[in-house]
């Protein structure tokens, strides 16, 4: 064993001895003393509030730099999925919304489930050669024939705390200037890890809609969905952080919004990468998954569902 090797092991074992005893009293831990952690930092223990209080001033440079290098570990990991997830049918990535003109999935009351339009589009042609009814592709429940029935379905969704419907209930809401119901009904899909709530209640905070304006709320909500998969809020952090100057950080942000298939980060890499901030390793890493991601979600089902939703809105 190097030298090198054997002052790091010492220092484990110091650490770990420090950890085993009250960083401001020297108190062991042991049946009748219960040390706690330090909950922003991991990296100390106490035996009482007022020994954590008494030993703030010696230890908040270290708790703070080891705050955010945890907070950072948690912000710059990569999402397994973009936000809205895999059609539950086919299984393939549900394309990423980027026009409100253009609509590639539907939630359905029913069940709570989005449905990709090919797998639809593959259930309508089922139903008209079988002569069935209209019915959801996943749980076969009956198409609701009126708005009020399709209400009841939901509400019974929203009752259940179902965040995909919470989401879906707020943006009605919302629509209809019910933003305080709305902004409830957001809160709750939120806790539920909704990302698409998070971003919502991001742009509450930030514009003041219903609220007054939060900016700690609006970039604690960003992060929240940007960690969640959502692409358009890993895109804005991304920006918000190339303003201030941090081009490393922004071309984090944007690298891993560019995995999921946002269009806007892989265009801001593309100029990162001309001017010399981005390498051209990295760019093309950042290309092939942006790619490998958008072709993820194509297949021929969704390619005739588009081709005929194409013919029907001429």
């Amino acid at each position: 064993m190097s030298g090198a090797e054997k002052n790091a092991e010492l220092l484990d074992e110091a650490g770990e001895e420090e950890m085993m005893c009250c960083a401001s009293c020297g108190t062991a831990g042991g049946d009748e003393v219960t040390l706690k952690n330090c909950n922003a930092c991991h990296l100390v223990r106490y035996c009482s509030v007022k020994c954590q209080r008494e030993h703030w001033s010696q230890h908040k440079l270290a708790c703070k730099k080891r705050s955010a290098e945890l907070k950072d570990e948690i912000l710059f990991k990569q999402p397994e999925s973009s936000y809205v997830g895999d059609c539950p049918i086919c299984l393939l990535p549900i394309p990423i919304p980027k026009s409100q003109d253009i609509v590639r999935s539907t939630m359905y009351s029913c069940c709570s489930k989005v449905i990709c339009n090919g797998c639809i589009h593959a259930n309508i042609l089922r139903e008209i050669e079988a002569r069935l009814p209209p019915s959801c592709p996943f749980c076969r429940h009956p198409t609701p024939k009126t708005d009020a029935e399709n209400d009841l379905l939901l509400m019974k969704r929203v009752e259940a705390n179902d965040p995909v419907t919470l989401h879906q209930a707020g943006m009605h809401r919302y629509s209809t200037g019910d933003i305080a119901t709305a902004i409830d009904y957001w809160k709750k899909a939120s806790q539920s890890g909704d990302a698409a709530s998070q971003y919502k209640l991001s742009s509450v905070y930030h514009e003041g809609w219903g609220v007054q304006k939060d900016l700690k709320k609006f970039m604690y909500h960003l992060e929240q969905a940007a960690i969640g998969g959502h692409d358009i809020a890993r895109y804005n952090l991304g920006a918000m952080e190339e303003r201030k100057g941090n081009d490393d950080r922004a071309a984090k942000h944007w690298i891993i919004a560019a995995n999921l298939g946002c269009d806007p980060a892989i265009k801001a890499l593309k100029g990162f990468y001309a001017q010399g901030v981005v390498s051209k390793e990295d760019f093309g890493a950042a290309l092939r998954a942006y790619q490998g991601a958008v072709g993820a979600t194509k297949s021929p089902q969704r390619e005739r569902a588009d081709e005929v939703n194409r013919m029907t809105n001429r």
